[in-house]
């Protein structure tokens, strides 16, 4: 994968080298999720379609060798209770002192454009003291139009900005103008790390427009 995409790295030092962390970004395609755990000193988790792993036959064998060894935890995020189980997931990855990685825009973006953060971001942050480190994907939409298909070689690079706590919002993670505040605070430094233009409407709405 590394000689597939030769990935630039910026910022990397800016990953604590223990302890929780959340990493955020945006989304741009698939690949997204190989070229972060690839870049990473770190294991980076983070949660995906479980039917990613439940597939039959050789062909499912492999796709579940593959997702979970690149770090994939499964959920059913279609469900019913969807959200609360990604949530929930997130919480255990980080109190368990690991690294989680997650889009708040909650899906691909459909034009390349940064979209508005979803706030589980924000939730998870302030539910476990994780401080967040905002990165921007830069090129991998290139590599791979549209989102699907098989992607082409070329080069991306990764961006990693300084890590954000938000200490001084303790006790307030039910307060809906607060998770808010924090989400667009994570988004504002995604926007800046990747140059997207800004559009303040989730992307799952955009999509559906």
């Amino acid at each position: 994968m590394r000689l597939m995409f030769r990935p630039r790295v910026e910022g990397a030092e800016n990953i604590p080298g223990t302890g929780p962390v959340i990493l955020a970004g945006n989304h741009l395609t698939f690949i997204d999720s190989i070229v972060l755990p690839i870049v990473c000193d770190r294991q980076v988790l983070f949660i995906g379609k479980d039917e990613y792993v439940t597939g039959k036959g050789l062909k499912g064998r492999v796709m579940a060798w593959f997702f979970t060894g690149v770090g994939m935890i499964p959920v059913d995020r279609d469900g019913a209770n969807g959200g609360v189980a990604a949530l929930m997931t997130g919480r255990r990855v980080l109190e368990e002192g690991k690294v989680f990685g997650i889009y708040p825009e909650g899906t691909r973006s459909p034009d390349g454009r940064l979209y508005r953060g979803r706030t589980g971001i924000a939730r998870l942050t302030l539910m476990t003291g994780a401080p967040v480190v905002p990165f921007a994907m830069i090129g991998t939409d290139k590599l791979q139009p549209g989102g699907s298909g098989l992607p082409r070689p070329g080069r991306v690079t990764v961006r990693f900005g300084e890590p954000m706590e938000f200490s001084r919002y303790d006790g307030m993670g039910r307060d809906r103008y607060v998770l808010r505040a924090v989400t667009d605070s994570v988004m504002a430094e995604v926007m800046r790390l990747s140059g997207q233009e800004y559009v303040d409407m989730y992307a799952t709405k955009a999509k559906a427009a």
